[in-house]
């Protein structure tokens, strides 16, 4: 297994798939692609996905990051951004690598961690998908049991909140409810292509304010 995958080359954008996998050879595959890579993986059950992304999703993915950091931010929300951190539970036979995650409510539990184990240690409260030239893991996500995850693709933004083990598409977010995401973070996305990231993050943080200041009001 690990002479072969050393010999195979994904092109950006494209996508391997090896099937009847065990956990083993999945923790050694790991091991052989290491912590500082651009691919990402998922297995599910002895079937192992390997993606390489193209720019544009990667580009997608930092801008959207960063513009759920200004929200937790101007919301004075503590939290822990972990990236494409690697979640697995071997009991499961899942893995997944999300594109970004952030512990959020269960950030306390975490702070200061080095190392996490699903075993002992809660998933993260938010994963982000970006479907430019991958699939979402619905599956694996519900069974790790990540409360929330939001999927990018086409220009869209999808909020799917877990309930009773399987997502459900939500108009808002559970954790920023009452504030139109699933409209805002395409908009400001977009517009960071057109005026440049900074002054795009900067509107949006103006924007944020100003919907505090409205719920206060409303309140």
């Amino acid at each position: 297994m690990l002479l072969e995958l050393s010999r195979i080359q994904i092109p950006p954008g494209q996508r391997v798939v090896l099937q009847d996998i065990t956990w083993q050879e999945f923790e050694r595959v790991l091991e052989e692609l290491g912590e500082h890579r651009a691919a990402r993986i998922a297995y599910e059950n002895g079937l192992l996905e390997i993606m390489a992304p193209l720019p544009e999703h990667e580009d997608n993915k930092e801008i959207i990051g960063d513009l759920i950091k200004d929200l937790l931010e101007e919301l004075d929300i503590e939290f822990r951004s972990l990236g494409s951190t690697t979640y697995k539970s071997e009991g499961m036979l899942k893995g997944i690598e999300p594109d970004q995650c952030f512990y959020i409510q269960n950030e306390p539990a975490i702070r200061g961690k080095k190392r996490l184990d699903l075993s002992i240690d809660p998933p993260p409260d938010l994963a982000l998908e970006i479907d430019v030239t991958s699939r979402t893991h619905r599956s694996i996500y519900a069974a790790l049991k990540v409360p929330e995850l939001w999927r990018f693709e086409n220009g869209n933004l999808q909020i799917n909140i877990l309930r009773q083990d399987r997502y459900e598409e939500s108009p808002e977010s559970s954790i920023f409810p009452n504030l139109p995401l699933s409209e805002a973070i395409p908009r400001y996305l977009r517009e960071s292509k057109i005026v440049g990231r900074n002054k795009a993050l900067k509107a949006f943080r103006q924007w944020v304010k100003e919907q505090i200041d409205l719920l206060r009001s409303v309140d």
